[in-house]
């Protein structure tokens, strides 16, 4: 399990909220400073020891970095090779009296795909002890041989708040698949994730809102 502690500055709230559209009740970004710790990292795309974090010196993102993290199909490759998958579980420390949403993540990684073959990327996000959000897939068709990247952006009334005054683990599922489809089963078809960063142009965008005064 890795364990290791980044901090985002509350900048970082104020740049990304131009993610999503201006809303009339948004407030001002959080006074202090946020911490992300991430308690947690499981998945046959990221085994123990294959997945490392990095903040920025500037203390605005973090980035969840994998060297094993590779979905592949054709060229004997295993049965079960043709698909993995990552979760992160992430404590996100706010100040009090205000609580977040994620509006928008972002991947990248490299496809190889040969004629025929085709590769897929999955995530979803929730709470700990709240239903999961919808997974959304993107498809990358071959031939295909470049880097790749992914999007996913929330309306601001789709967002899933956490829940005001308690402190629940962030899940963030994430998976890559690869089908050898009508290509030559003796070609090597690949999907790598490379790197899942935090920042105000890449992933984790957060989306922030006050909660309820305490009565």
């Amino acid at each position: 399990m890795l364990l290791r502690r980044c901090t985002v500055g509350a900048a970082v709230a104020a740049l990304c909220a131009l993610a999503v559209p201006a809303q009339a009740d948004t407030p001002s970004t959080p006074p202090g400073r946020i911490t992300v710790e991430v308690v947690g990292v499981n998945g046959s795309g990221c085994p123990q020891g294959t997945a490392g974090v990095t903040t920025a010196s500037d203390n605005t993102s973090f980035s969840v970095t994998y060297s094993n993290y590779l979905a592949q199909a054709g060229a004997g490759s295993g049965g079960t090779e043709f698909r993995k998958n990552c979760q992160l579980a992430l404590q996100v420390h706010v100040p009090q009296g205000f609580t977040y949403a994620i509006a928008r993540a972002d991947y990248r990684g490299f496809a190889h795909l040969q004629r025929g073959a085709y590769g897929q990327q999955r995530a979803n996000y929730y709470f700990q002890g709240m239903p999961q959000t919808a997974r959304t897939n993107h498809q990358f068709g071959g031939p295909y041989s470049d880097n790749w990247q992914a999007s996913d952006q929330t309306d601001y009334q789709d967002l899933v708040f956490a829940p005001c005054g308690e402190e629940r683990n962030l899940n963030v599922n994430s998976e890559l698949r690869v089908y050898a489809g009508t290509s030559n089963p003796q070609a090597l078809s690949f999907m790598s994730m490379d790197s899942t960063d935090g920042s105000v142009s890449t992933v984790y965008h957060f989306e922030w809102k006050e909660c309820p005064a305490a009565a």
